[in-house]
């Protein structure tokens, strides 16, 4: 779907947009900068490897001179033979560019403060010490062959003059690209245009832009700074990053494509994929109403919203979710019209009556009302119930044991009955929750993977005995469905959920000869 064709929305403005715009990802730096996120090397490189895939052009992937296992990190992805660039952050020192030719990086994100707050306060230096530190730290980058990306921090609060002056002796000493930070997010969309038009137009190397958000602007003022010239765009995935975080990658592709008609060499498809799995990997999920990749960008609940979604998609949804790698889904509860509802008895091959359907329709807004989360799960046990139906579960677990946690790997077994026959799994994990489930996994050994999307936890109760309550999200093919557990033990109530889940994916009672299940 092309919006632009009929909304012509900031193109008049923002009219000196690249004719190619490349994207560097910090997830690896200033992402894994967000508190409480630690990534081990290998898991850094799960994720510049996705990166890769993706086309990401500038893989950033960490801060060599920061201790021994940024080094590593930087030099296992540096050594991958990725198609992407690999840099590495350092600051304006020789001991932090010598520890990025130690890690092989072929890109020294060169970080030098230039407003005078951080010149004064911070370094407590002059402007010509920064000129002088500028001149020689580039110059000896170039001279070890690196490539560099001189980062001006604190830029959108800087003297413009003086950040010129900045730029400007960098480019006599061979920089390769120049990138003003909105350090604390401070750019607005029409300051951002104004602020770049004037620096694309005196700097002869390309410009980047890397916004930070904290007024909410960072992709706005990203995508006006993009319209005014630059021409490489630095981001996270999940929008990661110190305070606010930083310019999201996902949310700056889709607005580029679907709002500006720009030519991207980015997959888009994969940009959900690789959402879920920085997810999985630094344990920060995005809020359910994020743009592009969140729980609810793509689920529709309201009566209003299905009927209209179900009839033509175009009605609610700006995008389609195949652009981005995503699924739609049609939730239930309390604000469920009956096409919503319909539609999900559907997926599971269930055509209640008329009288029928009035019954499972008001339990479901019942529940709804009493403020509890209607999930798949639910809608398919009520209508079973209202209905009738033999309510048989292709999966039931026998029996379960866990040993898990620091300092040895967790471990887990389960013996499960599958369509009336028992079957085991084994498997390890980060913690027992995660052994258990790859347990489950291993003893389903379903041909079709299902794959767990979301996983939630809360306690519903105080104290030593406190119940959580576990919600999970799974996906098997296109099909996308919810299912909760809650018990006092975290590990019993993920079990509940994850299996409700399972049994959800694998019913359809239009299957006669199977018990009203898949087979697995």
């Amino acid at each position: 779907m092309n919006l632009t064709s009929d909304f012509k929305w900031g193109i008049a403005l923002f009219n000196r947009f690249p004719k190619r715009i490349n994207f560097l990802d910090t997830t690896l730096r200033d992402g894994e900068q967000t508190p409480g996120i630690s990534l081990t090397p290998e898991n850094k490189l799960l994720i510049a490897q996705r990166l890769d895939e993706l086309r990401i052009d500038v893989i950033e992937a960490g801060f060599a001179a920061v201790s021994e296992g940024e080094l590593e990190a930087v030099s296992l992805i540096a050594r991958q033979g990725l198609k992407a660039e690999v840099a590495s952050a350092g600051r304006g020192t020789k001991n932090d560019i010598d520890a990025v030719i130690k890690s092989g990086a072929q890109t020294i994100s060169m970080i030098i403060p230039t407003s005078d707050l951080h010149i004064t306060y911070k370094l407590r230096k002059t402007r010509d010490e920064i000129l002088k530190a500028t001149e020689d730290c580039v110059t000896y980058a170039k001279a070890h062959g690196l490539k560099v990306d001189l980062l001006a921090e604190d830029a959108t609060r800087s003297d413009f003059d003086y950040l010129l002056k900045v730029f400007q002796t960098a480019e006599t000493c061979g920089v390769d690209r120049v990138t003003p930070c909105d350090t604390v997010g401070i750019l607005t969309p029409e300051r951002a245009y104004e602020f770049f038009t004037k620096l694309t137009d005196s700097i002869k190397v390309p410009v980047g832009v890397h916004c930070h958000n904290d007024f909410g602007m960072a992709v706005a003022s990203t995508v006006a700074a993009l319209g005014a010239g630059a021409q490489e765009v630095h981001g996270t995935i999940n929008g990661l990053g110190e305070r606010a975080g930083n310019a999201a990658i996902e949310e700056i592709v889709v607005t580029l494509h679907s709002l500006y008609q720009q030519q991207l060499h980015i997959k888009t498809e994969l940009l959900y994929g690789t959402s879920q799995l920085v997810s999985r990997l630094t344990g920060i999920y995005p809020q359910p109403n994020k743009a592009v990749v969140g729980e609810n960008a793509f689920t529709h609940e309201s009566g209003i919203h299905t009927q209209g979604m179900l009839a033509n998609p175009l009605t609610y949804e700006p995008i389609a979710p195949e652009l981005v790698g995503c699924t739609r889904r049609i939730a239930s509860g309390k604000h469920s019209g009956s096409h919503a509802i319909k539609a999900n008895l559907d997926s599971m091959g269930i055509n209640p009556d008329e009288e029928q359907f009035k019954e499972i329709l008001q339990r479901i807004k019942e529940l709804g009302d009493k403020g509890k989360t209607v999930t798949d799960a639910d809608v398919l046990a009520i209508a079973e119930k209202v209905m009738g139906l033999s309510g048989f579960k292709p999966i039931k677990l026998q029996e379960m044991i866990f040993v898990g946690g620091d300092p040895v790997t967790a471990t887990a077994s389960v013996r499960l009955c599958i369509n009336g026959k028992d079957a085991c799994g084994a498997a390890t994990g980060v913690g027992p929750v995660d052994a258990t489930i790859n347990a489950v996994k291993r003893a389903i050994k379903e041909n079709e993977p299902i794959k767990l999307e979301q996983y939630n936890v809360k306690a519903i109760t105080g104290g030593t005995d406190a119940k959580v309550e576990v919600l999970v999200r799974m996906c098997k093919g296109g099909r996308i469905v919810t299912a909760m557990g809650t018990r006092e033990d975290i590990v019993k109530a993920s079990v509940d959920a994850v299996i409700s889940c399972m049994n959800v994916l694998l019913t359809d009672y239009r299957d006669e000869n199977n018990n009203n299940t898949k087979r697995l």
